[in-house]
């Protein structure tokens, strides 16, 4: 199911959804992985990341997620270096509130000043005005959650953000993040192997707030032979890949599934589930599947 006709435009049939009054195709791309090893450093191949970049959204992805600490900045560096000036219709997210120490070494902070900086830093990397979408990366235990939920108000006030994201939080979290300032999407981890999120995702799909799904493609044995994603794979002559990214198409309205790729065969892969449609008995058959 994969493309290589440059006007063939996949994304368009993932459906779309509304972040602060812009609309997303619902498929979009993940930017971690153009980093290099660990999420450190430049890639090994910069020139291929700018056109795996450049590939997605010939292929009509409109929403690319990053964050300050992919890299650190290596991420949004390129992400200018390969699009800049943006479309109109291309809403980037990144995100703040992890600092980086080395190689897949993560830590929260989120302390108020620190967050403002990361912002401010951003919106020189990116060359933009305002942020379309500022996720606090963790919530830092270490600071009062209402002290970060107030500074992500403070600056779409000041108009350096149009939405606010949180990642990795559960529902008592999102809802006392709305007391403060509106919540837009949540990322958080979901698969089809690992569910764990599942009331999260449910609360997100009753309050219309957008679901990204990070590690959306993980698929654990399920993709063994014999098993129900490589059996499906084989019904419907996609891989399994496309099946796990059109089941969580399927799964909600607000799913926004971010596959990441440094390659240019699997974002055309990726991109291509977007126009796969899972029969109802094929979802059933996969949603029976426990995490």
């Amino acid at each position: 199911m994969t493309t290589t006709n440059p006007s063939h435009r996949p994304v368009e049939a993932s459906g779309t959804f509304e972040i602060a009054g812009r609309t997303v195709h619902r498929l979009g791309y993940g930017a971690m992985q153009i980093t290099g090893t660990g999420v450190w450093g430049p890639p090994a191949d910069p020139a291929t990341a700018v056109a795996v970049l450049r590939r997605a959204v010939e292929l009509g992805v409109d929403f690319i997620d990053t964050a300050d600490s992919y890299g650190p900045a290596v991420s949004e560096e390129l992400i200018r270096e390969a699009l800049h000036p943006y479309p109109d219709t291309l809403v980037i997210a990144t995100k703040a509130g992890l600092v980086r120490t080395g190689p897949g070494q993560w830590f929260p902070v989120g302390r108020p000043e620190y967050l403002r900086q990361e912002c401010e830093m951003s919106l020189r990397r990116l060359g933009v005005e305002r942020i379309d979408l500022f996720q606090l990366h963790r919530v830092d235990p270490a600071v009062p959650a209402d002290e970060q939920f107030g500074l992500l108000a403070d600056l779409v006030a000041e108009g350096k953000v149009a939405a606010v994201g949180l990642s990795e939080v559960p529902v008592e979290t999102i809802e006392e993040a709305r007391k403060v300032v509106p919540v837009a999407t949540v990322q958080n981890l979901y698969n089809l192997a690992n569910r764990q999120s599942e009331d999260v995702l449910d609360h997100c799909t009753t309050q219309a707030i957008g679901f990204i799904p990070w590690f959306p493609i993980a698929s654990g044995n399920l993709a063994d032979p014999g098993g129900p994603l490589a059996e499906v794979a084989a019904a419907t002559g996609a891989t399994p890949a496309q099946v796990a990214l059109a089941w969580l198409l399927q799964r909600s309205p607000v799913m926004l599934p971010i596959p990441g790729t440094s390659s240019l065969g699997h974002v055309e892969e990726n991109c291509a589930a977007a126009e796969l449609q899972l029969s109802a008995e094929q979802v059933n058959s996969l949603d029976a599947v426990a995490s």
